[in-house]
């Protein structure tokens, strides 16, 4: 009798910092992800996804470079150039308005994990956020998910409340496309959600659905289950019930946190006794000491709701993982649970679209009374302080090439009929990013991809690689000594060739040239040998050189290569997401409201 096939159950956490959960040496209540950790399980202290939310999708869902599959940049900060960084950042994206790879929608240039599964007879589920299409036909369901609740835009309220507008009043800019929970189910937009909405419990239930619909019909199938919530990014809303469980936790402030929880990761063996941790870089907003006594208690009680928003997705994870073992199908099912870039430590307040239109909107619309933080009607943020206490040891936050930008937490259990090796039992610091984790799947599943060509149309190639044979004691590494992996999001770049790295950081986070760090030695990216090493500057600039032409990046420095400029038809903002859902009348009507943006060829200005 054959071998059945396994299944894959696949949890994606949005902003999550790496020491956030326990098993990663958070204070956070996340029993059930633990237990992942605990029970045969492998947690990977140097693993990576992109800088940030879409292009680490992308590249979950392709296995290739996000810059090839569409998500170049997220289309928010591409569609306005303002958005990209706090005061001082100058940097225009209109270069890349309209160029390939940079779509914002996955494109056709890429095959789709789930089309691969569902082919192969899979069936394939999913609940939570995409972030990879607005429109039915750039939706999950048009790319291989036979069911699938999905949460279209980047972010929304956690409640699905929206102020009602009075008289001439608009939504600014910067919230457009940050408030509205649009969701599609299947290939219908859902016209309202369930009385009681909240993210988490929202779509942990659906995919609990899902789940036991398929055993009331006795469906034979195996199948591929992603559950990628959209908590805990902003705006910090959780259950009451939740929040409770830390108040008080975290009243020594950011700073205090930070140091338990470096000790923490050292206990734990996740990083070494002597590490130098990079300093706290912050300057956007006050010293924790010259915060007011209400400004403090604010502060903590965001960091505890930002805990609560993490325990309710354990529970979530919990009640869909207990399901699965109810019916007899978790030991032979994949699981993991990952972040999708570091922790979010913008601080909003600093930008000045956001002090100019938002601050205000949400001193009229919303309630950001400390009574009533975390409820459907606040809306806040915990910036770069808290953020950096989730990163530490490692440098900055969400959005930045550094590892605390794209360093992620990442824990797997393999079924129980695959003889895992030691090797791939505990805790591990191979290098593995989250192109990885299709090519891994492809691989349990027995599924060839089929580049070059699908369905007819020509497709890339997969540029991760397979951990499966590593687990099972085969090889020796997931990659080569010498690998080499790069990064861009919005003109912050870094590329890594084995323990070296280069790192090219814009105003006013980085000095806006090269930089070169060796993270055997130095894993918080302290020490700027740039100076030191000329010659293996040199020689990752190359490697960074060949990458841009491999990906398709399109740099918005010269000091990152061939840099392009921008033709007036490129230049317009706000005018390159396909379906302004925001809009009055929108979800009426989507197709009034749906435009496609003209696409360019790429033209290139040597400087």
């Amino acid at each position: 009798m054959a071998q059945k096939r396994p299944n894959f159950l696949v949890f994606v956490a949005d902003d999550l910092g790496f020491s956030d959960v326990g098993c990663f040496g958070g204070e956070i209540r996340t029993p059930n992800i633990d237990k992942l950790a605990q029970d045969g399980g492998i947690r990977f202290t140097d693993f990576h996804a992109a800088a940030a939310c879409s292009p680490t999708r992308a590249m979950i869902m392709t296995g290739t470079d996000h810059h090839i599959a569409g998500l170049g940049n997220l289309i928010e900060w591409t569609n306005i150039s303002g958005q990209n960084g706090p005061k001082g950042s100058q940097m225009s994206t209109a270069p890349q308005r309209g160029m390939p790879g940079y779509e914002g929608y996955l494109n056709e240039r890429v095959v789709a994990l789930p089309e691969l599964l569902r082919d192969a007879g899979y069936q394939t589920l999913m609940s939570g956020k995409w972030h990879l299409g607005l429109t039915p036909e750039r939706s999950p369901y048009k790319r291989g998910f036979e069911r699938s609740l999905a949460h279209l835009p980047a972010c929304s309220n956690h409640y699905a409340f929206e102020p009602q507008l009075q008289g001439k009043d608009e939504t600014p800019a910067f919230l457009e496309a940050s408030y509205i929970a649009l969701h599609m189910e299947d290939d219908q937009y859902v016209k309202k959600l369930p009385e009681g909405w909240y993210s988490s419990d929202g779509y942990g239930d659906k995919m609990l659905e899902y789940l036991k619909d398929r055993t009331a019909k006795k469906d034979e199938r195996p199948f591929f289950a992603y559950v990628p919530f959209t908590a805990p990014h902003w705006p910090l809303q959780a259950p009451q019930e939740y929040i409770k469980h830390y108040r008080g936790v975290y009243d020594d402030g950011p700073d205090a946190l930070r140091q338990k929880r470096l000790q923490r990761l050292k206990d734990l063996g996740m990083i070494r006794q002597d590490v130098q941790p990079h300093p706290v870089v912050a300057e956007e907003v006050k010293e924790w000491d010259d915060y007011t006594p209400e400004e403090k208690e604010k502060s903590c009680r965001a960091m505890e709701i930002f805990a609560a928003m993490v325990e309710c997705i354990d529970a979530n994870v919990g009640k869909i993982v207990d399901y699965l073992e109810s019916i007899g199908e978790l030991d032979n099912t994949f699981v993991c649970f990952m972040s999708d870039n570091g922790a979010e430590g913008a601080a909003y307040e600093a930008y000045p679209m956001v002090q100019s239109g938002v601050m205000p909107h949400l001193q009229q619309y919303y309630d950001n009374s400390l009574d009533n933080l975390g409820n459907y009607n606040s809306f806040i943020w915990y910036g770069p302080r808290w953020a950096q206490a989730a990163t530490a040891p490692s440098r900055l936050y969400k959005a930045y090439t550094t590892e605390g930008g794209v360093r992620v937490p990442f824990v797997a259990k393999f079924p129980k009929t695959v003889n895992v090796a030691n090797q791939a039992r505990g805790i591990t610091d191979q290098f593995a990013t989250v192109m990885d984790l299709a090519p891994s799947i492809l691989d349990m599943a027995g599924v060839t991809h089929p580049a070059p060509t699908y369905q007819g149309r020509e497709v890339v190639h997969m540029r991760g690689k397979s951990f499966y044979p590593w687990v099972k004691g085969e090889t020796d590494r997931i990659h080569a000594k010498d690998f080499i992996q790069g990064w861009e999001t919005c003109g912050r770049a870094a590329l890594r060739f084995g323990d070296w790295k280069i790192v090219y950081i814009p105003a006013p986070k980085g000095p806006e040239r090269w930089q070169l760090y060796n993270l055997d030695a130095d894993p918080g990216e302290v020490n700027d040998l740039a100076e030191v090493e000329p010659e293996r500057l040199k020689q990752l600039l190359k490697l960074w050189d060949q990458y841009v032409i491999e990906t398709g990046v399109i740099p918005l420095s010269p000091d990152l290569g061939e840099f392009l400029e921008a033709t007036e038809a490129q230049m317009p903002e706000n005018a390159w997401m396909e379906f302004d859902y925001w809009k009055k009348g929108a979800r009426d009507d989507p197709k009034k409201f749906t435009r496609k943006p003209p696409r360019f060829q790429r033209v290139v200005k040597q400087f």
